[in-house]
This record gives C-alpha cells, structure tokens and sequence, in this order.
C-alpha cells in the first residue's frame, strides 16, 4: 500500500481511505466490521466519516456510523489509525442536517458541540483529521477559523480540512487563518471521478498553489461507473434505484445528478475502456482518481465486504498516458463537449 501526506500535515495516510457513509442503515454493525477488519488488513490506515452518517439523512440514524466505528476502534491500536470525522455544515443542496434540529452552522457553538458528540460516539479523545462537511455562506469564516483551531490548540483535533467547498471558499479560509496565525484547512474532500472532473477547473490549480491535498469521494459516481447501472435491469437494491424511490423529493433529484441519460453514455464508453485494457471498471476508476499528485487518498466504500476487492485492487495500479487520453476522450465528447 502507498501512503502519502495530507497538505502540510504530519498525517500520512494510505492512497486508499475506508468511507462509511452506509455503516448503520444498509450495511449493518456485523458486515460493517467485516469491512473495517478487511480494509485495515489489506493496509488501509484511514477511515472516513461524519456525524451525521450514515446517509441518505434520517435524523433516527444520526450518529449510527460513528458509535460503530468507535466500537470497532476498540479492537485495534488507536494510533495506527488515520480517523476522520466531519461537522454538518448548513443545510445543503440536497439534504437538511437532521441533527441539532437542522439548525446547523459552521459557528463555534455548533462546532463545539459536534465535536464532543463524535469524540463521544468514537470512543477517543482526539480525531486526526476534522472537516466542515458543507461551507457555511452566512457565518462569518473567521469565526468558523477560530473556532476550529480551538480544538486543535485543545488537541480533540490534529488537523482540520473542508468538504465540497469551492476554490474561493478554501483559499479565502487559508488567507484567514494566515493572517490570524490560525490552523488552515490542510484537505479538501470533494466529489471527483470520470464523470465529474469539475475539480480540474479551478481547484487543482489552488491546491497545488496551496498546498492542500484532495480528498476525493465517490470515485466509481455512487456505482455508476461499475456499469451496474447500465443494464436494463439495474439491481433494486443499487444505491440510486433506492435514492430514486425515496419519500424525499430532494434526495431523489441527488440520484438523478448522477444517474442519467449522459453519464450512462460516459460510462458505456468507459466500460469499453476498462474492457481494452483487461481492467475491472471500479478498479479502474478508483485508479484513475488516485493518479494526481494533488490527491493524497481516495476514499472507497462498500455496503458488503466482497464488494471491496476491485476498488482495493487499484492501489497496485498505475494509468499510463493511452488509458488517462481514452478517458479525456470520454470527458471532453460527453461531459463537458466543446463547441
């Protein structure tokens, strides 16, 4: 397994992380264990999660994934694990926190307090690795700044980051906290793949001008690109066929982001790809989005053990440039077509 150093940290980290967004609802506490036991066995030393985890947000869930994560911490040493929490930030496109009573803001009151309850359900006094889940518009970013580097100046935190901010949130927060001799932000987590490469539009060049590594989630699109999708008949049990029966309407416009007419086309043609070169699709895909020097680790995941395996393959795989240009063919024909 490879490791690498987030930003400007001390935290080095394996090429892949464990997300466990699904611990708790579709994956229960017996196969969660599974997955954990399998990914640090396999040399993953860092875990991805959140407070208000596991998704799509049920306010009866909330917490779920990290008092199973703190149960299984127990079984191994503290220190040779990378954990990574996240605070709900305000509400966001898609979902409205269903924690605090969707009262979330990235102020100091509301960091404080999602604090003690993760160091609490996790079983640890200090988190290596914590993240504003969603950039607050309306709260000022100092006041965000100052209140993250409390906890670290505290040591419940060793570093902290942001997730899906854009590049003007990230450089705007790190600008503060060197001015205001702060902890800056040191990741980024944000979506990235084949069918989202929105990340090489601004923010490549600011985390490379910075020196903040990408954290990039749902490298295989929410199993998209695993071609799961691309039958006509897609398994009931897939991640978006239960998104798009949800009782909640913006959940299922969040499905239909991912899952649609265009990035179906991508994936036919990334299927093909992955057929030319004798590479499964997910292992190709989680390769391709741990390729950049701006990425430090990709996270992975999985609802059941065995569906680690090609996504855990990827970290023996390297893309040369023939396999990285079909893929830019794929993203300038389809995604983002020219003219």
């Amino acid at each position: 397994m490879e490791f690498r150093y987030i930003g400007r940290s001390g935290l080095r980290v394996s090429v892949l992380c464990l997300g466990t967004m699904t611990f708790g609802s579709t994956t229960d506490k017996k196969e969660a264990f599974k997955i954990l036991d399998k990914a640090y066995d396999s040399g993953i030393n860092f875990i991805d999660t959140a407070e208000l985890y596991p998704v799509p947000p049920e306010e009866k869930y909330a917490g779920v994934t990290e008092k199973i994560i703190g149960e299984w911490l127990k079984t191994k040493p503290r220190d040779s694990i990378i954990l990574a929490s996240k605070v709900a930030g305000a509400a966001s496109g898609w979902y409205i926190p269903p924690i605090r009573h969707g009262l979330t803001a990235m102020d100091r009151f509301h960091i404080k307090k999602a604090v003690e309850g993760s160091l609490k359900r996790l079983g640890t006094d200090y988190i290596d690795l914590y993240q504003q889940h969603w950039p607050d518009r309306v709260v000022p970013v100092e006041e965000t700044m100052r209140a993250f580097d409390e906890l670290v100046r505290e040591g419940k935190v060793r570093y902290i980051g942001t997730s899906n901010d854009s590049a003007y949130g990230l450089t705007k927060a790190n600008t503060v906290a060197k001015y205001e001799n702060l902890s800056r932000f040191e990741s980024i987590q944000n979506n990235f793949s084949v069918l989202n490469p929105r990340f090489f539009d601004e923010l490549e060049y600011a985390c490379r001008k910075e020196q903040v590594s990408l954290l990039p989630y749902s490298p295989i699109a929410g199993g998209i690109l695993s071609g799961k999708y691309n039958t006509s008949n897609p398994p009931k049990d897939a991640r978006f066929m239960f998104y798009l029966n949800y009782p909640n309407s913006r959940v299922r416009n969040h499905a239909k982001r991912f899952y649609n007419k265009k990035t179906l086309k991508a994936t036919e043609k990334f299927l093909e790809i992955a057929k030319k070169y004798d590479i499964h699709p997910v292992t190709l895909a989680v390769a391709y989005s741990k390729h950049f020097d701006f990425v430090a680790s990709t996270i992975i995941g999985a609802r059941k053990s065995e569906q680690l395996e090609p996504s855990l393959k990827a970290a023996e795989i390297k893309l040369n440039r023939e396999i990285l240009k079909d893929i830019k063919k794929i993203q300038e024909e389809i995604i983002y077509p020219m003219g």
